[in-house]
């Protein structure tokens, strides 16, 4: 099993920035993707980003591009994704997923779940 927790949500102006960090523990084992969704009321959750265990192949979402970038320090347990010219449409509740697979984008591989941190960006 794999612990993961979600911190750096907040309330954030539109134009803004936030830092959300995902630190897991538990049976970590070399390989696994880290990926970030989100879910937002009355909509499904999606794949925001997602990077390998090398950091070497990375996925971020349309939506995304050139505003979000998505890091892990493996040395210490810990992926971040950083969120830059936040946009209202990006409030959600964004968890953090790892995929032992490895595999960045294929969502259905990512089995271990975060408990959500809420983003709300306000116009």
């Amino acid at each position: 099993q794999v612990q993961l927790v979600e911190s750096g949500g907040g309330l954030v102006q539109a134009g803004g920035s936030l830092r959300l960090s995902c630190a897991a523990s538990g049976q970590i084992v070399s390989g696994y993707a880290v990926g970030w969704f989100r879910q937002a009321p009355g909509k499904e959750r999606g794949l925001v980003a997602a990077i390998s265990w090398s950091g070497g192949s990375t996925y971020l979402a349309d939506s995304v591009k050139g505003r979000f970038t998505i890091s892990r320090d493996n040395a210490k347990n810990t992926v971040s994704l950083q969120m830059n010219s936040l946009k209202p449409e990006d409030t959600a509740v964004y968890y953090c997923a790892a995929n032992p697979r490895g595999s960045v984008p294929t969502q259905a591989l990512y089995i271990y779940w975060g408990q959500g941190t809420q983003v709300t960006v306000s116009s």
